[in-house]
């Protein structure tokens, strides 16, 4: 069984749009050509996001399965009119925005995160940084086979991870500062919301990218390897 490789990891802090690709096309199979998620090519979105959207039109799941990435034509301001809104929440309790200026938008703005009317919160990666921490929380979440184990202590993750690769990027999500290991064929996060414990998920791609998990001394509420 072919997994998708690690060959992305090397450039996330050198060239993210060749991470962002690389990661997409590996984990997800072309689905053939559908539907331009894109307008124009006069748009004056973020680089970034245009290459998203360019690679979703073969990979739609490259937009999300727990929350997403908004399609173009679907962006929106804020009831402000002051924030580009451009990722959602499942259910709505959140969303991303970019800020929205009379020149438009910055070429790798930050990426503020909102709960419905609480104040924004910068996320701590700007947006080419975001889009690959997006893309990995969304695999992971999307994937077919799972490990999940309950609640961890600290010395615990650092044994469960000991065997993946920590991706160099600053935690993700202000709810929950969340970090990201991988191998080939998996995507572990690992998340903390202050307290002494750790909520950790990781996806696959095959059941035998689990491998590196099958023996450790975790108790698993699901385990598909």
């Amino acid at each position: 069984m072919d997994l998708p490789g690690l060959e992305w990891l090397r450039h996330v802090n050198g060239d993210r749009a060749a991470a962002l690709e690389q990661f997409v096309t590996g984990w997800y199979p072309a689905a053939g050509a559908t539907k331009s998620l894109s307008t124009s090519s006069s748009s004056r979105l973020p680089g970034g996001l245009e290459q998203l959207y360019r690679l979703a039109e073969q990979r739609p799941g490259a937009l999300g399965t727990q929350n997403s990435i908004l399609p173009e034509p679907d962006l929106h301001t804020d009831h402000l009119g002051e924030m580009l809104v451009f990722g959602v929440e499942n259910q709505g309790g959140f969303f991303w925005s970019l800020l929205w200026t009379l020149d438009g938008l910055e070429a790798d703005p930050t990426v503020w995160f909102r709960e419905l009317d609480e104040e924004p919160i910068a996320e701590q990666e700007q947006l080419s940084g975001f889009l690959i921490q997006f893309s990995l929380f969304e695999a992971s979440m999307g994937a077919d086979y799972l490990a999940l184990p309950r609640r961890l202590t600290a010395p615990q993750v650092e044994q469960l991870t000991q065997a993946l690769h920590l991706v160099p990027l600053r935690p993700f999500w202000p709810w929950a500062p969340t970090h990201f290991y991988v191998a080939p064929g998996l995507v572990m996060y690992v998340s903390n919301e202050g307290g002494e414990e750790f909520d950790v998920w990781a996806g696959a791609t095959h059941r035998s990218a689990l491998d590196p998990l099958t023996d450790l001394p975790v108790d698993w509420t699901r385990f598909d390897g």
